[in-house]
């Protein structure tokens, strides 16, 4: 069953801004009635109780739709803490298909998709980081895994920056920005050819992977 018809049966919604969960189901299915669906927020802002709260329509028989603002659902997303107390409950989690920025980041990247890693945020601080990206380098070598990160948009050239600073000259190094748009810049290069030759990444939804050799 398409993702549409699995959206038109539901009128219990997750989402992590209201506003852009309700526009994408408005645009995906604009005959789902906007007032008759019933929305719960689910960010960082959510205490425990309000997660319980939750699992309520589910308690009831009815379905529950998670929605991830950005990504995928689970992923780097706080959508797992809802999924594990739904498992807890021995309530049935059905994965609807979807595209996932991190697989598609590595089908194009070229790097070895028979192992790799994906380790989320690094830290902000540039001691942290640094150390970080370091750590993931020689475990990448060790066992030549690739490396899969995201970034806060807004701190994306920050990290390149740094992985350019960071990582050897012959780590292999790729960026995969706005996969799926018209603005798509995929390229996986050394590190040495991307000291000298940056893309502009900021604000633009990006996953960065490397494999050291």
């Amino acid at each position: 069953m398409s993702v549409k018809k699995n959206i038109e049966k539901l009128r219990n919604f997750v989402f992590e801004k209201e506003k852009a969960g309700r526009a994408f189901v408005k645009r995906i299915c604009p005959t789902v009635p906007q007032n008759n669906i019933a929305v719960f927020l689910l960010n960082k802002f959510t205490t425990p109780e309000e997660l319980k709260e939750m699992l309520v329509p589910l308690q009831n028989g009815e379905d529950l739709g998670l929605i991830s603002d950005a990504g995928c659902p689970g992923i780097a997303d706080p959508g797992a803490d809802l999924v594990a107390l739904a498992h807890q409950h021995r309530v049935s989690v059905v994965p609807l298909v979807g595209p996932s920025s991190i697989l598609l980041g590595l089908m194009a990247s070229g790097l070895n998709g028979q192992s790799f890693a994906f380790n989320g945020y690094l830290p902000i601080d540039n001691v942290a980081r640094k150390k970080a990206i370091k750590k993931f380098e020689k475990i990448s070598a060790e066992l030549n895994q690739t490396q899969l990160f995201i970034e806060t948009p807004y701190r994306n050239n920050a990290l390149l920056e740094q992985l350019c600073k960071s990582l050897h000259p012959q780590t292999r190094l790729s960026v995969a920005c706005d996969i799926t748009l018209p603005t798509e810049y995929i390229r996986t290069q050394s590190v040495a050819d991307w000291q000298s030759n940056k893309e502009d990444l900021h604000r633009r939804p990006a996953i960065f992977s490397f494999l050291a050799s």
